[in-house]
């Protein structure tokens, strides 16, 4: 699932040199050139210490070097051609084959890797756009077919909706933050091809009661897309470490797709996410075939032309190398993160957005504008999305957190007194939008 909210603020002013705006006429050194890069990072936020809690998720030095070291074996490769590199559609396959075993899948299940949760979405979307112009003709007679989402469900179906002409009915959650399974039923009309739910949803963490959500798409034939971009290669984990969960993968019936981020808590290499479909028939409706040209036959399985065989390569070794094991032991460690974040957040009298139950997390006040201690935070070097409606702090955690958090808890109890007594020091809060 795509990333957060960040990319809405306004940006920082660098202090790093401004960048030539035209080719130089000659080459640079490596050595000139790869200090100019350590110099460029200056402002980037130090995630390497954990004071991201997004963008980047840490598995630890271990995995970094293996995805980095299977991405550069690699570099050239192109996903576009399978039968000039056979080694990439084999990767690509096995990664497809694990995740659905992961989101118990049935047999025949396919699907394919795309470069990330936003293209996920868009395919997913796209193939029940164009499955519903078989299947449901009747969709599209009085207007744009329609999805049906939670308010929290990502802006990536909006995205894909305004790219594929389609409309996105958002419906209120409850007091829960979960998605409100009677009035999403009540919002379906003729034109409605798809329901959507979250596993979790991105601005809190929360699972939605995609049980209910799958009785509602049987009662009524629609196709029920899972958006666990977050949690896809988390929950399972969790589950499995004892972590009591909702159903909300293939084993509900009318699960008919899922997008799962390997570059999340799969924590391969950025520019890699998996989308998955129960049935290979809907599968088909994903691609792109076109011959009237030249070079003869185009055909590509995502909306990319080349595809980066790094990225696959990078996917395919991290999640061998981790194996149930290894993704069962960061999930605990993550979930335990979460835990000591929860434990601080009622010392402060702090309000928890829902209940989280995986790696995310989002926290209010009611007696000081919550907005304002997250821009302490960040002038303190701390980095984290905001939420809105209501507004909050968005932490998502990963292993990498572990050698931090006490420093982050530090910092944020001396913000909580310093925003309480009006000695905070901020201004009126950045604006951001809901993520």
């Amino acid at each position: 699932m795509p990333e957060a909210d960040e990319d809405a603020q306004q940006p920082t002013p660098h202090t790093a040199p401004i960048l030539s705006p035209s080719l130089p006429a000659d080459g640079r050194s490596w050595s000139a050139l790869q200090a100019e890069l350590a110099t460029l990072r200056d402002d980037d936020v130090d995630w390497r210490a954990g004071r991201a809690a997004v963008y980047v998720f840490d598995a630890g030095k271990d995995v970094r070097t293996v995805a980095a070291e299977a991405y550069q074996q690699f570099i050239s490769e192109n996903g576009l051609g399978p039968a000039a590199f056979p080694s990439l559609a084999r990767m690509e396959a096995n990664v497809v084959q694990m995740t659905a075993s992961l989101l118990q899948a049935p047999e025949g299940s396919t699907g394919s890797m795309s470069s990330g949760g936003t293209e996920s979405i868009f395919l997913a979307v796209k193939a029940c756009r164009d499955w519903a112009r078989v299947h449901r003709p009747q969709a599209s007679r009085k207007g744009p077919p329609q999805i049906v989402a939670p308010r929290t469900a990502h802006p990536a179906f909006d995205k894909a909706a305004g790219y594929l002409g389609l409309e996105v009915v958002r419906v209120p959650v409850t007091d829960a933050f979960t998605a409100d399974v009677s009035a999403m039923e009540a919002a379906l009309s003729e034109r409605t091809i798809l329901l959507v739910g979250s596993a979790p949803c991105f601005p809190f963490g929360l699972i939605d009661p995609i049980e209910q959500l799958n009785a509602v798409a049987l009662a009524h034939d629609l196709w029920l897309h899972v958006d666990a971009c977050v949690g896809g290669y988390f929950a399972p984990f969790a589950r499995m470490n004892g972590v009591e969960l909702p159903a909300f993968d293939f084993a509900l019936p009318a699960v008919q797709s899922m997008s799962a981020d390997t570059h999340k808590y799969g924590y391969a290499a950025k520019g890699a996410s998996t989308v998955i479909y129960r049935e290979p028939e809907r599968f088909a409706f994903q691609g792109f075939h076109f011959e009237d040209w030249p070079c003869r036959a185009m055909a590509t399985p995502t909306f990319a032309g080349t595809r980066p065989g790094g990225a696959i390569a990078a996917a395919w070794a991290v999640m061998s190398y981790l194996g149930m094991s290894g993704y069962r032991e960061r999930a605990r460690t993550v979930v335990a993160l979460r835990e000591r974040v929860e434990e601080a957040l009622a010392e402060l009298g702090l309000n928890i957005h829902g209940r989280p139950q995986l790696g995310l997390i989002a926290f209010g006040a009611e007696d000081f504008p919550i907005l304002g201690l997250g821009d302490w935070l960040r002038e303190r070097g701390w980095v984290s999305s905001r939420t809105q409606g209501p507004d909050g702090i968005h932490l998502m955690l990963s292993p990498g957190h572990a050698a931090s958090i006490e420093l982050y808890i530090d910092d944020l109890r001396e913000g909580v007194g310093k925003a309480r007594s009006g000695t905070l020091g901020i201004g009126v809060p950045s604006e951001v939008r809901y993520a």
